[in-house]
């Protein structure tokens, strides 16, 4: 009854969604693009020779989140098709720039049962994998109805979602019951898990796949060729998935900073494309000297800012820096990965918002491989700090890095569990 409710809800406020998703097309007209796709209408994009592996990543970080178990999948499943789907534009993006035609991609349908039932009856996947906590009840019901495992690889629940699911439990319980496992990132989150409802046979704590993040092939070898044209004995403060208002805050500080060490390199790689020239055009508003990325510029001694306008090269960036800034901590969005600077070698510093990697960031720190600061002025106080003593930036990278190391194995884990629920025939 409860779950009828909900549909009901979702059937009426449909137009609404329809008509925000074409009002988000006038900005990034992307969200315009496939939109049929959302209502479950997908023609097949090539002939299957056997059942799909179906894998739901809402956005660039469940995304990037999920690139190791694919690859490891495609390698040892070759015969096994996969279709990922995501929620964004940006998301459809970092599919294509991750696996290219190796992967089918479609937008995810909304969560009512005829948009859904209409896309299973075409895809006919073997089994679902949703990434980290991207939970519907129509989406759920509907794989059980027509006999297609789930499992939540990677999964994660904070105090705040567990609240809000709390709210709803008539609805959460039962979507949870229909779920055939859990892979759950900690313990921690493992009990929230259960405390809705899950039944304890449907949950595994495997860790996070996070940790299984590795440095890009070639990276060094990038980061030297950037060295050396911005000018090999510089230090280079990275600004690493920025968001509104981070970059600002960034710029105010680097402006402080050059005081101090004229020859400092600031790189900003803002988190959404659709933003890319708003945050160039904050760079020259500062009177700053900047080359951007997308358009080939090549930065040189004289660059003050770099901008990283391009999707997929986070990590080489992060390579090519000392200090590295995650974003998403300054204001209120939750934070994006540390892991992927500490495994670097990165010393890294966030700001007080870091509830979506809440417990990785509270060990990161506790292994001396992660600050955080509440502000812009503690943000150019670490940074100063680090650059007055090269020994204490070396170590603190070095043990993030060891940090990442001692916690790998996840995936092999989380491998396990797709293998013996979605991929054996």
């Amino acid at each position: 009854m409860n779950r009828l409710l909900y549909t009901l809800l979702f059937y009426v406020a449909l137009p609404f969604i329809l008509a925000r998703l074409w009002w988000r097309g006038l900005k990034v007209p992307a969200y315009r693009e496939r939109w049929l796709e959302r209502l479950g209408f997908c023609q097949p994009k090539q002939q299957f020779n056997t059942q799909p592996l179906w894998i739901h990543a809402v956005s660039v970080g469940e995304t990037l989140a999920i690139v190791p178990l694919v690859t490891l999948i495609q390698a040892r499943y070759p015969q096994v098709p996969i279709v990922m789907t995501t929620m964004t534009p940006t998301g459809a993006e970092r599919v294509k720039a991750s696996f290219g035609d190796r992967v089918v991609h479609y937008y995810c349908p909304y969560d009512l049962p005829c948009a859904l039932n209409r896309f299973i009856k075409t895809l006919n996947p073997r089994g679902c994998v949703i990434v980290e906590t991207e939970l519907w009840p129509n989406l759920v019901n509907c794989c059980a109805q027509r006999g297609v495992p789930v499992l939540v690889a990677n999964a994660r629940l904070s105090e705040r979602s567990a609240k809000g699911y709390a709210r709803f439990k008539k609805l959460a319980q039962p979507m949870l019951e229909q779920i055939d496992m859990v892979a759950v990132q900690n313990e921690i989150d493992g009990q929230r898990f259960l405390d809705l409802g899950l039944p304890s046979r449907s949950m595994s704590v495997t860790g996070s796949i996070k940790f299984d993040v590795k440095a890009p092939d070639g990276s060094e070898r990038l980061a030297y060729a950037l060295r050396q044209m911005w000018g090999a004995s510089r230090k280079v403060l990275i600004g690493a998935s920025t968001h509104e208002g981070e970059e600002s805050a960034l710029i105010a500080v680097y402006q402080q900073l050059l005081l101090d060490y004229p020859d400092l390199l600031l790189v900003l790689v803002p988190r959404h494309p659709e933003r890319f020239d708003r945050v160039a055009e904050l760079i020259k508003q500062a009177g700053l000297k900047v080359a951007r990325r997308s358009l080939g510029q090549q930065p040189d001694s004289r660059t003050q800012v770099y901008l990283g306008d391009t999707m997929g090269e986070l990590m080489k960036l992060l390579a090519a820096s000392d200090i590295a800034f995650v974003g998403g901590s300054l204001i209120e969005r939750g934070g994006h990965n540390p892991l992927e600077p500490a495994v670097l070698k990165k010393p890294v510093i966030m700001g007080p918002h870091y509830i979506n990697f809440q417990l990785i960031c509270e060990l990161l720190a506790q292994a001396k491989g992660l600050t955080v600061v509440q502000d812009g002025a503690g943000l150019e106080a670490e940074v100063k700090r680090l650059l007055l003593d090269s020994d204490q930036l070396l170590e603190q990278g070095q043990a993030g890095y060891a940090f990442v190391m001692k916690n790998q194995g996840a995936l092999e884990k989380l491998y396990a569990l797709t293998e013996r629920y979605c991929l054996k025939d």
